[in-house]
Order: C-alpha cells, then sequence, then structure tokens
C-alpha cells in the first residue's frame, strides 16, 4: 500500500508539475507606458491582455482606470510611486498611509496589485538626497501595507538601471558601483528582509548599440553564435539576455545577499527608429522579443540561476508616441493602438502554439578549458558555430530526453498496480 501511496503521489506530483509548467506562465509581464495620445481604452487593453499569455503588468504610476478594467480577471499589477512622491513618503508616514489608501486599498483584492516600485531609476535620475530618501519611503510603504494587513501579499522595491553596475563583464565579475554601495546595502537588506525583489533593467539592445558587430548582434538575439566564455567559470554564454542577468547575479553575491531574487523589470527591442540609429527593425525585434520568450518557456534559466525563468516585463505593450528622444524610444511597441500585433512573436493564446519563433534559445554550456581569456576574461571560444550550437542542442536535448524516459518509468510502475 505504501508503494501504492508513493507511486501514485510522485505520478500526480509530476503530472501536475507538467501541466503547471505547460499552462501557467507567470513569468511573462509587460510594461504599460502611458506617454501617448493614442492609447486604447482600458477596457480594450485588458481584454486584449486576457487573450495573451501576458500574466503581469506594470505601470510606471497609478492610473485608476486601468487598475479597475483588470479587476477580476487574475492579471497581476505592478504599480509604482512618482518620483517626486519620495521626499514626503519618506518623511510622512501618514502621506504614505494615504497613497496606500488611495491607490491600493481601493482596488485591492478585486484588482490583484503585487508589488509596489517606490520610484523609478532613482540611483540614476535622484539626486543624492532623493538616493537616501528611497529607503525610507520603502519602509513608509511597507508599515502602510503591514497596518493594512497586506504586507505578506504586495511587495515594496525599486527599479534599478544596468548602470548601478561598475563592472558586467564576464558575468561571474558582475560588481556593483562602490559610490553606490552604502545606498544599495540599505535598499538590499530591505530586499532581503522582506523577500522583496530586486528590479533590474537589461537591454541587449544598448550593448549592440554600443558594439554594433554581427557576432555582437547574434549573441544578443538568440540566434547562433559561438558564445561568449567567462573565463572566470568556464562557462560558454550563448546570449547576452543570461550574461546580463547572471552580471547582477554575481553583484548581489559579492554583496552577500544570495537569497534576493531579481526581476526584470523592463527588457525589449525597438521595431523601428532614426535612420541614423543601429539595431532597430521588424526583423530583429522580432528575433530579440520571440527567442527571449522561447527561452523563458524553456526554463532552462541562465547558467548562474539553471532551472527556473526570472519574471522579465516585456518593454513595452504600445508605442509611446509623445515619449522625446531619438526615434526607437517611440518604437518598442508589441502591440498597436488599435490592438493588432506589431509583430507576432507567439504571445497569443489561440496561436502561441503555431507561431514560430525566429530561432530556439540555445542552452548554455560550460566550455572546456582552452583560450586564454582576455583582460576582461571574456573571450569568443576557439570552435565553430556549428560545433557549439550542435553541443548545445544536444545537452538540452539529453536533458528533456532523461525527463521524459523517467516520467514514462513512472508511468508504468503506476499503471501495473492496476
Amino acid at each position: 500500500m505504501a508503494v501504492l501511496h508513493n507511486s501514485l503521489s510522485f505520478f500526480l506530483l509530476v503530472f501536475f508539475l507538467g501541466f503547471k509548467i505547460a499552462k501557467s506562465e507567470s513569468f511573462i509581464g509587460v510594461n504599460y507606458g502611458q506617454v501617448a495620445d493614442n492609447l486604447p481604452p482600458p477596457s480594450a487593453t485588458a481584454k486584449l491582455l486576457q487573450s495573451t499569455s501576458i500574466e503581469k503588468i506594470r505601470l510606471y504610476g497609478v492610473d485608476p482606470a486601468i487598475i479597475q478594467a483588470l479587476a477580476n480577471t487574475g492579471i497581476g499589477i505592478v504599480i509604482g510611486t512618482a518620483n517626486g512622491d519620495i521626499p514626503a513618503l519618506a518623511s510622512d508616514p501618514n502621506f504614505a498611509k494615504n497613497w496606500v489608501n488611495t491607490n491600493v486599498l481601493a482596488y485591492y483584492p478585486a484588482s490583484n496589485i503585487i508589488l509596489i516600485n517606490v520610484g523609478n531609476e532613482v540611483l540614476y535620475y535622484g539626486d543624492n538626497n532623493l538616493k537616501t530618501q528611497l529607503l525610507p519611503a520603502m519602509q513608509n510603504i511597507k508599515n502602510a501595507l503591514d497596518a493594512a494587513s497586506l504586507g505578506d501579499k504586495i511587495k515594496v522595491s525599486t527599479v534599478h538601471p544596468m548602470s548601478v553596475l561598475a563592472q558586467s563583464e564576464p558575468p561571474s565579475a558582475g560588481i556593483f558601483d562602490p559610490s553606490l554601495a552604502d545606498v544599495l546595502k540599505g535598499l538590499l537588506e530591505f530586499n532581503n528582509a522582506t523577500s522583496s525583489p530586486f528590479a533590474i533593467n537589461p537591454y541587449p539592445f544598448f550593448a549592440y548599440r554600443d558594439d554594433p558587430r554581427p557576432e555582437t548582434l547574434s549573441f544578443c538575439l538568440f540566434q547562433s553564435n559561438p558564445g561568449r566564455l567567462d573565463g572566470n567559470t568556464k562557462i560558454n554564454y550563448m546570449n547576452m539576455f543570461d550574461a546580463q542577468v547572471d552580471a547582477v547575479r554575481s553583484a548581489l553575491d559579492a554583496m552577500g545577499f544570495k537569497n534576493v531574487e531579481i526581476v526584470v523589470a523592463e527588457t525589449g527591442w525597438p521595431y523601428k527608429g532614426d535612420g541614423n540609429e543601429v539595431g532597430p527593425s521588424i526583423e530583429n525585434a522580432k528575433a530579440y522579443n520571440g527567442n527571449l520568450i522561447a527561452h523563458l518557456r524553456s526554463m532552462v534559466g541562465t547558467p548562474l540561476m539553471p532551472g527556473k525563468s526570472v519574471d522579465t516585463y516585456l518593454f513595452s505593450l504600445y508605442d509611446e508616441d509623445l515619449k522625446p528622444g531619438p526615434g526607437s524610444e517611440r518604437g518598442f511597441g508589441l502591440f498597436k493602438p488599435d490592438l493588432t500585433m506589431t509583430y507576432d512573436v507567439g504571445l497569443s493564446k489561440s496561436i502561441q502554439n503555431q507561431a514560430a519563433t525566429p530561432q530556439s534559445p540555445v542552452t548554455p554550456t560550460a566550455a572546456s578549458p582552452s583560450p586564454k581569456p582576455n583582460r576582461a576574461g571574456w573571450t569568443v571560444p576557439e570552435q565553430s558555430k556549428s560545433d557549439a550550437q550542435l553541443r548545445a542542442n544536444l545537452d538540452y536535448a539529453l536533458v528533456i530526453t532523461m525527463c521524459l524516459f523517467h516520467f514514462s518509468v513512472y508511468k508504468l510502475q503506476f499503471l501495473n498496480l492496476f
């Protein structure tokens, strides 16, 4: 009887785990920028999101209309405070309490608010006073949530640019900017104590813009390439996204915060830009976003965080036609104002199983000892593209085959019990 119980339990565990992985994609979110004058009505946006596999949406502020439109949809909602509200939030607990009452309690739980970001990229845009006020502001928001018995349901964090890193190449050498060490230490202690995520904005697009070589483009778009070797760990990275995220992981670990999880608050690729910009195109945007989504769905993870997908918010749901700056700033939208797809990356529930992404993601591989790393420990291995690609594909196929084999064995044992 014990054998029957154990076999049945294992079979059910495997079955439901497989079902959950197949059906749930809670790691895919999207940013909802609103610097535009042609956005669809909130009700239409809510219906659009429900027709996709997107399960979370990030707002840069608090928009009552879209929050109400998302009520009872189950879609997770990330809201944010303005950078300009940080001084008041930091100095006045009552201001923080009123903010929570107005922007959270008025909608929760019908609207599934899951995270509050206090400010956006404050360590990049803010002056020193604002940087020092960030942690007290986060603490007061957290205290207000605790007072409303929501502290364990809604997390509090803030969003950082990749520039908080002083070094990101190779990934194992990732380290935070020493000038931000004191501020970051306090913020990370808060993240660690409250189990809230460290939110970061990695953009391989900007890496390619700064190094516009064909091999860099392939590396950034998850396409066939020889990889880049981390000379310290001997890990051969096959895409820039994993490399950037693992650089953040290394920086967190170096400061002693190995339990703080990472959330990718923004990442994307523009499909259009000015004539003198390098990189924006429909083909590149479809390749990056499509292959990123496939990579997340594979659950391969990154070399330093294997076997799980980092929660990732794509940028962006729509174009923001009033956004200043180069043309690419107005060309990140996955959908048009008429709710049609700008290009298909397989997000629609009705066709996501049919839509072919430009190329399947490549599993990161550990490279054998070989070429000496350059001064930064970040090199291109001396192997052919086909060999690297073949090895990566074989490794991934082997993992899948072994999982299916063990599943079949336990399934047969379960059936033979009857």
